[in-house]
């Protein structure tokens, strides 16, 4: 009866919702409104699922939607939302990379060294302002395995990992606009790079000793997300908007 309830209350959430509790993600594009009732799905999941193998990670609730509420909140009606969500982690066979020697000296006998790369959020939205922002969160995993030899002579195997976690948003000015450098370089633990053209693209990135934290991550996200709006002037985001409708 309890496992019935269980299925019935899943049943009952919003498909996207259910796909996560299920497949574990979801690829989708969706109008700015739509994507609400998705939040609010989520926001009852844990008062109706108790069983283990359908709860959802911390990081949907911790970084996804806080993140679908920032974007949607510089979006107009009509923009349109895309989420890839890959909650499956990092132990899905096609995430890992080929092994490879790695040079050694004593008392290690011999090592191999492969990396797991977990792209697990990529996100897309359409701006009242005309500009595109793309946001993506990958976790990259380096494996060591070796083999030692300790000061008695004995032989153990070892296996070590590194997490670094890769955050990248790149932000597509709309046509027309006038970007300009801001007063104050980015911390250093942040890149900038800017390409020029038909729409001026501001890509800020970081590499993040991890894993972190998921309300960690969540803030380091949100600053890396701030750079690319430093370079259009304050009130540029509603004069671009004021013309559109004019």
């Amino acid at each position: 009866m309890f496992w019935r309830k269980q299925r019935a209350a899943i049943e009952g959430f919003h498909p996207l919702h259910r796909a996560l509790v299920l497949e574990q993600g979801f690829s989708v594009s969706l109008p700015r409104d739509q994507w609400e009732p998705v939040i609010q799905s989520i926001a009852r999941h844990e008062a109706a699922v108790k069983r283990r193998r359908w709860r959802i990670t911390p990081r949907t609730t911790r970084v996804l939607v806080p993140m679908l509420r920032v974007l949607a909140a510089d979006m107009p009606p009509e923009g349109t939302l895309s989420v890839a969500l890959d909650m499956r982690g990092a132990k899905v066979p096609e995430k890992r990379g080929p092994e490879r020697p790695v040079q050694v000296s004593r008392p290690i006998l011999s090592m191999k060294e492969w990396f797991v790369f977990d792209p697990w959020l990529r996100m897309r939205a359409e701006l009242r302002d005309g500009s595109v922002v793309e946001l993506s969160v990958t976790d990259r995993i380096r494996h060591r395995k070796y083999k030692k030899r300790n000061p008695r002579g004995k032989v153990k195997y070892k296996h070590k990992t590194k997490t670094v976690q890769l955050v990248s948003v790149t932000r597509r000015l709309g046509k027309g606009a006038s970007p300009r450098p801001p007063g104050t370089p980015p911390p250093r633990w942040v890149q900038v790079r800017v390409k020029d053209g038909n729409r001026f693209m501001i890509r800020a990135s970081a590499k993040l000793a991890g894993p972190l934290k998921d309300d960690e991550l969540r803030e380091r996200i949100l600053h890396v997300s701030t750079e690319p709006f430093r370079w259009t002037p304050p009130g540029a985001a509603a004069s671009a908007a004021g013309r559109r409708t004019q």
